[in-house]
């Protein structure tokens, strides 16, 4: 009878955690389409290629406002990315030149795979995410990656609250309250990316 009584506990906890898993799967995967990734990839692990990302990144940044600032949603953004993509490219190169190297850039707009990331005030959760990639010159050094849309993490970034829902931001900014249903999302997400693989 205990093994009974056990195995009826273990189903109702493990129903229990699939519905919340469920739940929380639907909530992230409305978030991710209401967000820009930005992406950008170093030529290659050196040092100086890694400073030359990080200064291409500044000016970007500094510019986003030009490119995104009248967006009003995700889509908008990655219209706005889509459009200016040869400005980005342009003015990404001008930084490269400005610091003695010519290199190539390219800008694309895709759909990706990102790790959780936890940034100062809030993380994203991994999952597929739409965003803007640039890759500079051979595109092999590390990244480095933020959100554009809604700005969270550009100068003067907005709170997450002025973008999404009350429980979508309370997932963002509490993720230490839902990591368990972070990390069976993950595990979910990963079993559907090999099953639609296949």
């Amino acid at each position: 009878m205990r093994q009974i009584e056990a195995a009826a506990a273990l189903g109702l906890a493990c129903a229990v955690l699939l519905g919340g898993t469920q739940e929380t799967a639907a909530t992230l995967a409305a978030m991710r389409d209401d967000v820009l990734r930005l992406h950008i990839l170093a030529s290659s692990d050196s040092d100086a290629d890694q400073a030359r990302k990080l200064a291409v990144r500044d000016v970007l940044l500094a510019r986003s406002e030009d490119w995104f600032g009248a967006c009003e949603s995700a889509e908008d953004a990655a219209a706005a990315a889509v459009s200016h993509r040869e400005d980005i490219c342009r003015t990404a190169r001008g930084v490269l030149h400005a610091l003695g190297r010519e290199e190539t850039v390219s800008a694309e707009v895709v759909d990706m795979p990102f790790d959780t990331r936890v940034y100062d005030t809030f993380t994203m959760p991994a999952g597929r995410y739409t965003a803007l990639r640039i890759v500079i010159g051979e595109g092999r050094g590390h990244n480095w990656w933020c959100v554009m849309y809604p700005p969270l993490c550009l100068p003067g970034a907005a709170d997450t609250s002025a973008y999404f829902d009350a429980e979508t931001a309370d997932l963002l900014t509490s993720p230490t309250d839902y990591e368990v249903r972070f990390k069976c999302v993950e595990w979910y997400e990963a079993i559907r990316e090999r099953l639609t693989e296949t």
